[in-house]
């Protein structure tokens, strides 16, 4: 999918904090998905050093849009497994629904590849998420406290064995949430 003219994919800075601030509280405002939680969650992984992968989608100079990964810890077939979390992914409302959100999304698995990560969850939309390679039947392999029919994993390297089971932890973050 190509992306809206002028946008621009890059890795988030510091300087980035609030206008990614910003673009998460407009994307999740009024959803009935997620709630404002999730702006403080980002800080609190990025306070904590949990990020392994965060990016922006910037047009004229302004951020639209953001992906955050994070690390978690996942056991599986008795090994400690590089594992990333992907949460949340925001785009301004006024350009959703042009691939950015997939472009952020793709962007975000490379990296994490080249990082040597090797699998990654989402707890997310059963039909949005499976696009990337999501599956809910690998997490299902994987005891967590998210568990269910939202809960998703990709093995990041394609021609990987699935793991047969294990456990999967997100960040510590996760479970400061109010």
């Amino acid at each position: 999918m190509r992306l809206p003219d002028g946008i621009v994919i890059r890795a988030a800075t510091a300087a980035d904090g609030d206008a990614i601030d910003a673009v998460i509280r407009t994307a999740f405002a009024g959803t009935g998905f997620g709630y404002q939680g999730e702006a403080g969650l980002v800080r609190m992984i990025e306070d904590d050093g949990d990020v392994l992968t965060s990016l922006v989608a910037e047009r004229d100079g302004g951020v639209v849009g953001h992906v955050l990964f994070s690390r978690m810890d996942v056991q599986a077939d008795g090994a400690a497994l590089s594992a990333a979390g992907l949460a949340p992914v925001s785009v301004s409302p006024m350009l959703q629904g042009q691939g950015i959100g997939d472009a952020l999304i793709r962007a975000g698995l490379g990296d994490l590849r080249a990082q040597g990560v090797a699998i990654s969850f989402v707890l997310g939309h059963e039909s949005y998420y499976p696009r990337f390679g999501y599956s809910p039947d690998l997490a299902a392999r994987f005891a967590s406290p998210f568990a269910g029919p939202h809960f998703m994993a990709m093995m990041l390297d394609s021609g990987a064995d699935w793991p047969q089971c294990g456990r999967a932890d997100y960040a510590p973050a996760f479970g400061r949430l109010g």
